[in-house]
């Protein structure tokens, strides 16, 4: 798991990733079985140009070295059977025991992924369904939020050696060191027994010297230094009140509506006010109905990104003020605008973004938006429906006092809907009940935070410490910069003290052996 090793040119990148793809033809797929991979894994290769920079950068950009990865890791996932692996593939009871799941997220805004080892014994006979098990988290994963890192956390609270299967420890970190590239942000161990201490000591050998950088222990006192409060068990210190349990499989806290002095609303109940008032409708945090009808705008599918809105529109004062998204992911129901993160920061002027959707089947599309911070967040409309050819503008805004942070995450679902079928709030709530899970569509947008470039602290000519945009970083960067400051001063002040010491030994020899020499005192020349 190499880092980056220097920068490489975007015309570099793209000649590397087409020999990438020229070699792994014809050096790995032209005459070889041609059951060899899977042909859906070797047609993403194909199309997929952020899959084959990852695992060039993983592998620093060395063409033949990637290929060897790439080899590997389709192997793998041919075995495992990955892109047909289900819940229904994997035993109950390994979902029921709680050993391995996914939730909450680290400080940097990456997804937890918690192993408790007290709960893992080892047993050759359920090796493979264990392995499988493992893997369909991270697969889930992938296809949910990709692009976007792990951090690794193994629980070791109440462990021992029974506890200990290094054969399926090697199995999870040769899952980010090959089969998953750039997956992996950190791998925590938290509260590991000294009897343990030999074990992790072979484990380190494995990650290799490239990735040491990326294994961190820590005690129950040390954890809140990468993970918060908010998202840490009791027994870490922490105040999550989240517990384990199956069925259904934990998933990310995507909430409906919260008005701003109420409780949750139900989205049954949300998604029926069809007739509220304008007034009442600024009291939510939501909108739970249309509040402008979308507007009808016809497009090319080459980029939704350049749609030019009528400024004339009525949904314009809505959306004026909000950040103007730069990308665009292409489903085959609607084109979404941004296509990964939404940014805000602490300026009034960066509190407010906009999503735009584009339809680009041949119905209706019915869509809603979600977020795990409902209380902070303002999305209007926040479930509606788009015209074939249309798009709409959503805007997301932050409200009152709140502030946006890394953790937070929005869920754009999306389901096409049958010719002449109605949009009002009764029609949209029926729907969303009768529809299928296989034909809706979820893509997950994160958030961003802007910061500033104006010093606010100054430590020398080669100060870390900077603001962003706005000029007012965020006070978890602030005090960590202060703190590796601190940390730099502390280290040169140690070194000229230890020089001061020297030097007064230095001197006192000298004294002395003068002293002896004026005297002429016995043992001396």
């Amino acid at each position: 798991m190499a880092e980056v090793g220097k920068f490489e040119p975007e015309q570099d990148i793209e000649k590397k990733i087409e020999e990438t793809r020229q070699k792994f033809n014809n050096e790995y797929v032209q005459g070889q079985e041609s059951d060899k991979y899977d042909s859906r894994d070797v047609d993403r290769l194909q199309k997929d140009d952020a899959l084959v920079e990852a695992y060039l950068t993983w592998r620093l950009y060395s063409v033949d070295d990637a290929l060897k990865m790439i080899d590997d890791s389709f192997l793998w996932r041919k075995e495992f059977g990955l892109n047909d692996l289900t819940e229904s593939s994997i035993p109950k009871w390994m979902f029921e025991t709680g050993a391995v799941f996914l939730h909450g997220y680290d400080k940097e805004g990456n997804k937890l992924f918690w192993f408790k080892a007290k709960l893992h014994t080892k047993d050759a006979k359920t090796s493979m369904d264990k392995k499988k098990y493992v893997a369909f988290w991270l697969e889930r994963y992938a296809k949910r939020e990709p692009g976007m890192p792990l951090t690794v956390v193994f629980d070791m609270a109440d462990s021992g050696i029974s506890n200990i299967d290094m054969d399926f420890v090697k199995y999870v970190i040769n899952c980010f060191k090959v089969y998953y590239p750039k997956f992996l942000s950190k791998m925590i161990i938290v509260d590991m027994p000294w009897i343990l201490n030999a074990a992790w000591k072979i484990v380190r050998t494995w990650l290799g010297p490239e990735a040491i950088s990326k294994l961190k222990f820590a005690s129950k006192n040390e954890i809140q230094t990468f993970i918060g409060h908010e998202y840490l068990p009791p027994h870490m210190g922490g105040t999550d009140p989240f517990r384990y349990s199956y069925p259904p499989l934990p998933d990310d806290d995507f909430q409906t509506p919260v008005c701003e002095n109420g409780p949750i609303v139900s989205e049954d109940d949300n998604e029926s006010k069809d007739f509220e008032s304008d007034s009442k409708e600024l009291e939510s945090s939501f909108s739970s109905e249309v509040a402008i009808k979308p507007k009808k705008v016809y497009f090319s599918e080459e980029s939704l990104s350049s749609l030019k809105l009528d400024d004339n529109d009525k949904g314009d004062s809505r959306s004026k003020g909000a950040r103007k998204p730069l990308t665009t992911f292409k489903a085959t129901l609607l084109h979404v605008s941004p296509a990964e993160e939404l940014s805000f920061g602490s300026k009034e002027s960066d509190r407010k973004c906009l999503i735009i959707l584009g339809n680009v089947s041949k119905n209706q599309v019915a869509f809603k938006v979600r977020t795990t911070a409902p209380e902070k967040y303002r999305v209007k409309p926040s479930n509606s429906c788009c015209e074939p050819g249309a798009s709409v503008d959503i805007v997301v805004s932050l409200h009152g006092g709140y502030q946006a942070s890394l953790q937070d995450r929005f869920l754009v679902m999306a389901a096409e809907m049958e010719q002449n079928a109605g949009a009002g709030s009764q029609e949209l709530a029926h729907f969303w009940k009768d529809v299928p899970k296989t034909k809706i569509m979820e893509h997950r947008l994160r958030c961003h935070i802007l910061e500033s470039t104006k010093p606010i602290l100054t430590c020398g000519s080669d100060s870390p410490i900077e603001g962003g945009a706005n000029g007012h970083p965020d006070l978890h960067t602030t005090l960590m910069r202060v703190m590796v400051c601190n940390a730099r001063l502390e280290q040169k002040l140690d070194q000229y003290l230890w020089v001061q010491q020297v030097l007064i030994g230095l001197v006192l020899v000298v004294m002395m052996f003068t002293f002896l020499c004026l005297y002429n005192l016995p043992g001396t020349s």
